[in-house]
Formats: C-alpha cells, sequence, structure tokens
C-alpha cells in the first residue's frame, strides 16, 4: 500500500510534458501560500489569474513570466490551499519551474493521482465520483463520457446515500424497540415502520442489480470476434476496419499465431475488433495456443463475424450473436447474410453501420443504470444479502440481529461512495492516475 504523507506541499505538472503553448503545474498543501511567497514574492488576489514573474530561489533568476492562480482552502479542488502555475510550455522552462518546486524543503513531487486522493480525503468527492473522473480522463468515445460524467456528477453517489440514509434511519428504528421493549404497543409499531423501511430498499436494490450490465462493459466495449478458417481474409479485414496496417497480411495459411485487438469508435460507442487465428486442424504447437486462444475470445464475444470466403468451409456455429459475413465478394460470392471485400471497399460502409447499430443496441440500454462498476455491484448484492438475513431475523423476533444485519448493509453501502473500508480501493484506483491529477 502507498503511504501519502499529507502534510507534505505537492506539486505536479497537470498538462503533458514536452513542446507546447502552455503547461499548467499544480501545487497544493498547507505551505501553498508560502511556496508563492518564495516564487512569485506575493500572493496573487484569489481565483483571478494574475501575470507574474518566477524567480528561482537559490539565486533570484528569472524563470519565466506566467499566470498565477491562487485558491485558498478548503474552496479548491483538493480541499486545502492550491495554486496553478500556468506557465509556458517549452521543456526547459518546465523543468526549470519544476527544479524550483523540488528544491523547496516543504515541497515534494505528487504520486500518480495525489491531488485527486486529497480532494477525497478533504471531503471534496466521493470515491464514486473519483471513478467517474478516472473513467472521463480514459474516455475515448462519446457514450463513455456520457457515462463519466453522470459518475463524476454523483448520479450513483445520490441514489447510494438516500438508500443508507433510509437504512439508518431503519436501524435507529430498531435501536428504539430494543429501548422501548417493555412497551409493547409501541415497540411493535417501530419495528414494522423499520421493516417496511427496509423492504422498500431491498425492492428498489434488487430492481437495479436485475437491470442490464451495460455501464459496466462500455470501459471495455462491444466485442467482436473475426473467426474463420486460414486464408479467409480475416486479417485484412481488420486492417480495413481500423484503416491501418494492424495485422500482418499473407498469403500463406496460419499467418495469424496469436490475437490482434483494435479499439474502433462508432457513432460514439467503444468497439473492440479482434482478429484471431484460422480455425483448422495443426500439428503446428505454436498455432494450436493460438486457435486455443481463438475459441476462447469466441466464448466471450459479443458478436462473432464467421468470414467466409467463397466457396470456403460454413460457419460451425449457431446463435444471435453469430453473422456470417462472406468476403473476398470481388472473386465471387458466398453463402452469408452480408458479402464484403476488403480489397474494393465493396459493403464495408454497410458492414460498419451493422456493426454501429448491434454495438449501440446494446449500450444504449444501460442509460439511467447506476451500477458503472463490478465493485458497485458486488457490494449491493451484500447489502441485499444482509436485508434478507434482516427481514427472516425479525421473523425469529431477534430485533438486535435485525438491527446489526441492517448496521452491515449501511457499511456495505459506504464502501461504494468511500466512507468505510476504502485503502484498498484507492491504491488500486489511484495508481492508474495522471501524475498531476
Amino acid at each position: 500500500m502507498t503511504t501519502f504523507d499529507d502534510k507534505a506541499v505537492i506539486f505536479a505538472p497537470a498538462t503533458g510534458m514536452g513542446r507546447a503553448a502552455v503547461t499548467i503545474v499544480r501545487v497544493s498543501g498547507s505551505g501553498t501560500r508560502g511556496v508563492l511567497e518564495t516564487l512569485c514574492g506575493r500572493v496573487p488576489q484569489s481565483r483571478r489569474a494574475s501575470l507574474m514573474i518566477l524567480r528561482d530561489p537559490a539565486n533570484g533568476s528569472v524563470l519565466d513570466r506566467t499566470l498565477v492562480l491562487w485558491f485558498p482552502g478548503p474552496s479548491s479542488f483538493t480541499g486545502e490551499d492550491m495554486a496553478e502555475l500556468q506557465c509556458h510550455g517549452g521543456r526547459s522552462v518546465v523543468t526549470a519551474v519544476l527544479g524550483a518546486l523540488d528544491r523547496l524543503p516543504q515541497c515534494r513531487p505528487a504520486e500518480a493521482g495525489e491531488f485527486t486522493r486529497r480532494a477525497l480525503l478533504n471531503g471534496r468527492m466521493t470515491l464514486d465520483q473519483v471513478e467517474g473522473l478516472a473513467d472521463l480522463i480514459d474516455a475515448e468515445t462519446e457514450a463513455q463520457r456520457r457515462q463519466a460524467l453522470r459518475s463524476l456528477e454523483g448520479e450513483t453517489g445520490h441514489a447510494v446515500q438516500r438508500w443508507r440514509e433510509e437504512i439508518i434511519t431503519a436501524m435507529a428504528l430498531m435501536e428504539a424497540a430494543i429501548d422501548f421493549s417493555d412497551e409493547s404497543d409501541v415497540s411493535d409499531k417501530v419495528i414494522a415502520d423499520g421493516l417496511r423501511m427496509a423492504e422498500s430498499i431491498r425492492d428498489q436494490i434488487e430492481s437495479e442489480l436485475r437491470k442490464p450490465q451495460r455501464p459496466e462493459r462500455l470501459r471495455d466495449g462491444y466485442r467482436i470476434v473475426l473467426a474463420g478458417p486460414p486464408n479467409a481474409g480475416k486479417s485484412t479485414l481488420l486492417n480495413r476496419l481500423a484503416r491501418r496496417d494492424a495485422a500482418i497480411v499473407s498469403p500463406m495459411a496460419g499467418t495469424t499465431r496469436d490475437v490482434i485487438e483494435v479499439h474502433l469508435d462508432l457513432g460514439g460507442y467503444p468497439v473492440l475488433l479482434i482478429d484471431t487465428a484460422g480455425l483448422r486442424e495443426s500439428e503446428d504447437a505454436v498455432e494450436r495456443e493460438g486457435i486455443k486462444r481463438t475459441q476462447a475470445r469466441i466464448a466471450d464475444a459479443d458478436l462473432v463475424l464467421w468470414l467466409q470466403a467463397p466457396g470456403g468451409e460454413a460457419c460451425p456455429f449457431e446463435g444471435p450473436n453469430v453473422l456470417v459475413l462472406g468476403t473476398k465478394a470481388d472473386l465471387g460470392e458466398a453463402e452469408a447474410s452480408m458479402s464484403v471485400s476488403a480489397t474494393t471497399g465493396a459493403g464495408i460502409d454497410a458492414l460498419l453501420a451493422l456493426l454501429q447499430e448491434r454495438a449501440e443496441r446494446v449500450f444504449a440500454s444501460g442509460e439511467g443504470v447506476l451500477i458503472t462498476r463490478e465493485r458497485h455491484r458486488a457490494a449491493l448484492q451484500e447489502v441485499l444479502l444482509c436485508l434478507h438475513r434482516a427481514l427472516e431475523g425479525d421473523a425469529e423476533g431477534a430485533t438486535e440481529l435485525v438491527a446489526e444485519d441492517l448496521r452491515l448493509a449501511a457499511r456495505a453501502l459506504g464502501r461504494i461512495t468511500g466512507e468505510v473500508d476504502v485503502e484498498e480501493v484507492l491504491d488500486r484506483l489511484f495508481s492508474g492516475f495522471c501524475i498531476g491529477k
């Protein structure tokens, strides 16, 4: 587990390194005011861009003429004093500014995701919002962007927080019933009210868990496997759809030995196109391993495109997720649902439209689904288990056990928004963040 020193002033570039017009360097921590006084000679007016000269504290030489923004805590991204230095983007300028910061005794370079981690620990964001921010940074398609923004705006967290508050209220009613157990009329009514709340939350969570797992899948994309015998034109078609030479193409059978993946954006939806080894009997150990991997990808695919050249082998699979696609249409016709020629481009636009329609049909149904990660689903399943156990416990008259199960349900919900038991989640999550985020 990474250990963070939350007392230090941290700094990092928030934009990419390299030649650019502007590079933003972020600084955060309780000593940020002192850093600005050292580098700039004064602290600018809060929340207003000020043109200032940055000087090297070692010798007073000018580092850059920079726009400086000052955000006093707690009303900042991290919840603590924070500044942004909008430097000229030349590599030497940025290196000089970062070097000057690094030489200040109270400063150190930020770890990956540490700015956002501080925002979480200081109550500026919830864990589900942090996950939404991570998804927004990684979003490559319009659908991924929309989903990430819903998470960042707290759509999941608001629902979870409401459920948690209702469970805590139900738990308080159970505790009250225990305190007034000698007054049966009061105790029975209080217990009944608490159980009704627990049943309502159980029904809402069950309804949410029954919804399609589309948002969880949106990060990976709609998986399309190109399958077929050797020399059916799989790699040629992959290159045509990807508009680049992603796979080696050769008239020699068995050229593709391993799985090749290409990410596409079709109408704003992410599609993962997977080229696989040709299916045939083989004595070659490497090719047999490739065929084994092909079969595993076929089993996990959202759509299997069986590529069939004129006079080629018929598709050995059946099912709603299998589509027979005729290839090499410029050389002849194959018995297939539709035909294309990767060489001439015939039928490619129609194929792309069909793939986009399939992906849209899958992902559009996920709009409004609150569960966006497997972690959320696992936590809600645990909540559901606790609620079922609480309702069963009431049938046995064990009010104390009912109250305990409700407490455990509230705790499981708290893990979604980061209120309890989140350290192991944080380390895994922030390891994928940019250094300046």
